[in-house]
């Protein structure tokens, strides 16, 4: 019973946390691509406009919510929620830290460590790519359908060569729990033996979650908003939360992955200062690079996209997996 209790708190918190900072990585956006731009951002609503997320949200809560005569309804509806849960569900499996003392006895900062982690956040990922192909194909609408089939092609093509990318971690940890590869890198982070890894994790990251340059499902120029051009009021709030939390999460796994978790580099320790305060540290500074790139390279082509997906993403990734089997093999 109070393993019960103590994970649905744990659940509860990571859910709050979660959306705290979804609300706040936009504001965070805006600040940015503000300061690229040369110019303030929100700066209106509170001090330092820190209300801006909460007035977005009240926004989203009390438009109308429109839905068209000819879609697909079901479907319209649930698309939205198919697109969120999997990043919810991702950070479930993510450890934020090292076991705490609370009241006497051990917590581990993560609701659920599981042995096969890297497979169940390559499947969820893969889940996740259906609310937009569901909602563009069930709105009916033809920009709707070709930014639907933009995002499976886009999807397929880098989810590949992401799945190969992982399992040269696995050859090298020797394991897929997040955990024991955060453990494993407590002198050496992976990054240092694994560059090439950790480069194609976020370039196929960032195709996978749609982020610029890769958001060629919602390109304004070209689809009018794409697969939720037919969505208003809480249905689109849904989709835009969802690519947020992608982008958290991504940040969260990259940093487990190859920057170490909570550990510091070379071993070195800080008593003082908590565990779960450096990685979040780490996926802020991620979480920021995904912002600035957004505001530093353009969209790419559809066609250029496609072309750096397989005729790029996918050899190195083959290749240094090849590599990566061989020095296993060899220096084992």
């Amino acid at each position: 019973m109070e393993y019960v209790i103590v994970s649905l708190i744990k659940v509860v918190v990571v859910f709050a946390v979660l959306l705290g900072c979804v609300a706040y990585t936009t504001l965070l956006e805006r600040k940015v691509l503000g300061w690229i731009q040369v110019r303030h951002g929100p700066n209106r609503v509170g001090p330092w406009g820190l209300l801006q997320p909460v007035c977005d949200g009240l926004k989203f809560f009390f438009k109308e919510d429109l839905v068209p005569a000819n879609v697909d309804k079901p479907v319209f509806i649930l698309a939205p929620v198919i697109s969120l849960i999997p990043a919810i569900l991702i950070v479930g499996a993510i450890p934020f830290g090292d076991t705490v003392t609370v009241f006497g006895r051990e917590i581990r900062l993560a609701i659920a460590d599981i042995n096969i982690g890297i497979i169940y956040i390559i499947g969820l990922a893969g889940i996740s790519a259906y609310g937009p192909m569901l909602g563009g194909w069930s709105s009916r609408n033809r920009y709707g359908l070709l930014g639907a089939m933009r995002s499976a092609a886009q999807g397929i093509s880098y989810e590949l060569a992401m799945g190969l990318t992982l399992v040269s971690v696995i050859m090298i940890t020797g394991t897929m729990s997040l955990t024991k590869i955060v453990a494993y890198q407590r002198e050496w982070w992976l990054i240092f033996k694994q560059p090439v890894a950790f480069v194609l994790l976020i370039i196929c990251g960032l195709a996978e979650i749609n982020r610029t340059p890769f958001d060629m499902s919602e390109a304004e120029a070209e689809l009018a908003c794409g697969f939720n051009i037919e969505y208003s009021s809480m249905k689109f709030a849904l989709f835009f939360m969802a690519e947020y939390a992608h982008m958290i999460s991504l940040a969260a796994i990259t940093t487990c992955l190859f920057l170490g978790g909570w550990n510091l580099p070379f071993g070195i320790e800080l008593p003082f200062v908590p565990k779960i305060l450096i990685f979040m540290g780490k996926v802020f500074a991620l979480v920021f690079f995904f912002i600035w790139e957004r505001g530093t390279f353009p969209r790419l082509r559809y066609d250029q996209i496609m072309h750096l997906g397989w005729k790029w993403m996918m050899p190195i990734a083959i290749i240094n997996l090849l590599l990566t089997a061989a020095v296993s093999l060899f220096t084992a």
